[in-house]
């Protein structure tokens, strides 16, 4: 919806016959004499007197006569669509023209419209989108209006279940933070309204990396600080799609909530399995109450994760179903379940034999790549390369193409000028 920063209005007239058909427009409807009255309203403030036509109104004045417009603008009005979006284009134009982006009056005429189209009827929601949007586009990229109005329009999207007609990804709203020149509180309270909305719309999921990002946003001082950063630890562990918690762990906010009840849990869930999740469960029952977490869902959480780091140590050979059974504490009869449980998952990739009572580990996801991971990914490569030098020698061998050695160096050449030219 937000496709460019800027809006055109193309609009006839001076200014006097501008603001005079949007004040007839905010009347609409209404009885005669009160249109009547607003419109001598208008004529006093610029000093119009009988037909004759003013002279040079002063910017205090054209304030005045946007203000009379401002005062009666009640709604979206009684017009079309176009004219309705019309309308606002022409009030805004004129808004952003008469005060300063960053003064507080253009910050109370805009918080003011904004609760005008809020309360407005739900049925013209699509042109209150394209009007707010239009609004958000006029405004500067830096401007500290930008997050009310852009607030505001998820609120409405949010209210009438209708939230994918405003799309936005995390790399929008890190952007959107980049240029907004507001403070760093204000910024931590958008990201919370994000988290809050995407809770609110049935999107638990999506909302888990805002509530990272807004955990890493409060300062050490913040009281919120460690009640976002157990809410996020509970996310993590409460929705099923959650494997890394890495990112979660690496939070200055997380580590220092080494302390909380939950905190031993999360470390589970990163490096240990359904054992330790067994003994912490049965010990710590008002706990997983306490943080909604729902045990049966722990625990084909954490099977899957137990299966992904022993498939891990499987890559590129044969898994036996009998480890799997020992390491995930399920009946052999249901190995083959959890093995298309845990590819589905995107945590490992393999093919099943039931002749061979195993899995073929072709790929696997570990839960966090430290010392060991990466030892265990050293000795692969060795093997990779006593197994690439064998080929080596046998092409050099049946094709009669040289020795195994000049073979080798001409590919350790031609390597070589990839990672330059990579360069």
């Amino acid at each position: 919806m937000f496709v460019t920063d800027s809006v055109s209005v193309f609009a006839e007239g001076t200014f006097e016959e501008q603001i005079q058909e949007l004040l007839e427009y905010t009347t609409r409807g209404r009885p005669d004499d009160e249109r009547a009255s607003v419109l001598q309203s208008f004529k006093n403030v610029v000093g119009i007197e009988g037909d004759e036509k003013p002279a040079e109104i002063d910017i205090d004045h054209r304030r005045s006569a946007l203000k009379l417009v401002l005062d009666n603008a009640k709604g979206v009005g009684e017009g079309t669509e176009q004219e309705i979006e019309g309308f606002f284009n022409l009030l805004f134009a004129h808004l952003l023209s008469l005060w300063p982006n960053s003064s507080p009056e253009i910050s109370q005429h805009v918080t003011s419209l904004l609760s005008v189209l809020s309360a407005s009827p739900s049925e013209q929601s699509l042109v209150k989108y394209r009007v707010l949007s239009n609004l958000f586009n006029a405004t500067p990229r830096t401007s500290a209006l930008r997050p009310p109005i852009y607030t505001t329009l998820l609120e409405l999207a949010v209210s009438n279940g209708q939230l994918d007609i405003v799309p936005f990804s995390k790399q929008d709203i890190d952007r959107y933070l980049k240029e907004w020149n507001v403070s760093d509180e204000e910024k931590s309270q958008f990201l919370k309204f994000i988290v809050d909305i995407l809770v609110q719309s049935g999107r638990p999921d999506t909302a888990y990396d805002y509530r990272l990002m807004y955990v890493q946003s409060l300062p050490p001082s913040s009281e919120l600080r460690q009640s976002a950063a157990v809410d996020a630890i509970a996310a993590a562990l409460r929705q099923p799609k959650v494997f890394d918690f890495q990112p979660l762990c690496k939070l200055e906010a997380v580590i220092a909530a080494k302390d909380h009840e939950l905190f031993p849990l999360l470390q589970i869930f990163l490096d240990s399995g359904f054992p330790e999740l067994k003994t912490w469960a049965d010990n710590n029952a008002a706990v997983l109450d306490a943080y909604h977490l729902d045990r049966s869902e722990l625990e084909q959480k954490i099977r899957l994760l137990a299966f992904s780091s022993l498939a891990f140590d499987y890559i590129g050979r044969d898994l036996p179903y009998s480890q799997i059974a020992s390491t995930l504490q399920v009946s052999p009869s249901d190995v083959e379940k959890w093995s298309i449980d845990v590819i589905r998952a995107g945590l490992v990739s393999g093919k099943l034999s039931q002749a061979t009572q195993t899995l073929h580990v072709v790929r696997s996801s570990a839960r966090k790549f430290e010392r060991e991971q990466w030892e265990a990914l050293e000795k692969r490569l060795l093997a990779w390369k006593t197994g690439l030098a064998s080929v080596i020698e046998i092409v050099a061998n049946t094709q009669g193409l040289g020795s195994a050695g000049d073979i080798a160096e001409a590919i350790k050449g031609e390597q070589g000028t990839q990672v330059e030219s990579t360069a």
